[in-house]
């Protein structure tokens, strides 16, 4: 995992699922990670044959969007203030093959538009052989959740 990704996103393992960028356009990036096989929930995730839960896959592709939505700000000069990427709506979820610990995948996530504070993109999580591993649509928003007193001391 680089720095590059933790000055972005509030994320912190055990709950951070992007390692690094590879590559951005001014439209997306994609992102990398490996699944670890001492992570603790492939203990409890078909014990005996683990695989990567597809929510947690799911929520790579959210974490890389959240990355790309800082990087897009930081290249603007814009401030997204206080606050943490929300996610806002998912859509169109569609998982094709499994991941195992051991495996790498590539993160690919899209601007599609922005609308009244929301960014909708689009996600797609592939093997480097290529193997289609899921597609997602989803939407963010920048915000401070409802109780939280101070983020960012939190997240660091």
């Amino acid at each position: 995992m680089t720095s590059a990704v933790t000055d972005l996103i509030p994320h912190r393992p055990p709950f951070l699922f992007v390692d690094d960028i590879v590559s951005e356009s001014p439209d997306g990036l994609i992102a990398r990670r490996t699944w670890r096989a001492e992570e603790d929930f492939y203990r409890g995730h078909y014990p005996g044959a683990p695989i990567t839960p597809g929510v947690l896959l799911c929520e790579a592709v959210f974490q890389a969007g959240a990355v790309f939505l800082s990087r897009q700000a930081s290249a603007q000069k814009t401030e997204l203030g206080a606050g943490v990427p929300l996610l806002a709506k998912i859509h169109d979820v569609r998982f094709r093959n499994p991941v195992f610990p051991g495996d790498t995948i590539l993160i690919e996530v899209k601007r599609k538009d922005v609308l009244g504070g929301f960014t909708m993109m689009t996600g797609a999580v592939r093997k480097p052989d290529n193997t289609r591993i899921l597609t997602v649509e989803f939407a963010v928003a920048w915000k401070t959740p409802s109780g939280s007193k101070d983020v960012a001391s939190q997240a660091s």
